[in-house]
């Protein structure tokens, strides 16, 4: 197995994608326990959204190792969910993960469009707002983004972003 190394800064802000296991879509059904794990880390996250077989988001690492980081959050929801399905053992993820160290702004504006925009890309919903699980309703509130941000016309977002 590779080596992968991640340079994490004290003060960096970092895309992550992460995939469940042979991309089952286990999310939709179990994102509620997802939410609670994420929402620990409220204070670091910047955006998210969570779709049935993979979940985006940008954080900031405090100067946390963020592999350690995500360790603990697929692990609490690799337990709770085997627990709520009374499985014993069985792996919920996808070893490893995709990230890329936020540049400047433009970069950040990029990402965080593409997490919001990610449901509509992938024909689960119309437009950004129909989605539940997503912080894009938090943008909107602080005005953000209009209504119709993502539904007239499609949001063209040029970029690898670990799908």
């Amino acid at each position: 197995m590779t080596n992968i190394r991640r340079h994490f800064g004290d003060s960096n802000i970092v895309f992550t994608s992460h995939i469940t296991c042979q991309r089952r879509p286990i999310l939709l059904e179990h994102g509620d326990l997802l939410i609670t794990i994420l929402s620990q880390y409220e204070h670091s996250l910047i955006a998210w959204v969570i779709l049935p077989d993979h979940f985006h988001c940008i954080i900031e690492g405090h100067g946390n190792n963020l592999s350690n980081l995500f360790r603990r959050i697929k692990l609490s929801f690799s337990a709770h969910y085997r627990k709520r399905i009374d499985h014993s053992f069985g792996r919920a993820w996808q070893y490893r993960f995709w990230d890329h160290i936020i540049r400047n702004q433009d970069d950040l504006n990029n990402h965080i469009d593409y997490i919001h925009y990610n449901p509509v890309k992938h024909g689960y919903s119309r437009s950004p707002f129909e989605w539940a699980f997503s912080s894009i309703h938090k943008y909107y509130q602080q005005g953000y983004y209009q209504r119709d941000w993502g539904t007239r016309t499609p949001i063209d977002i040029i970029g690898d972003y670990g799908e």
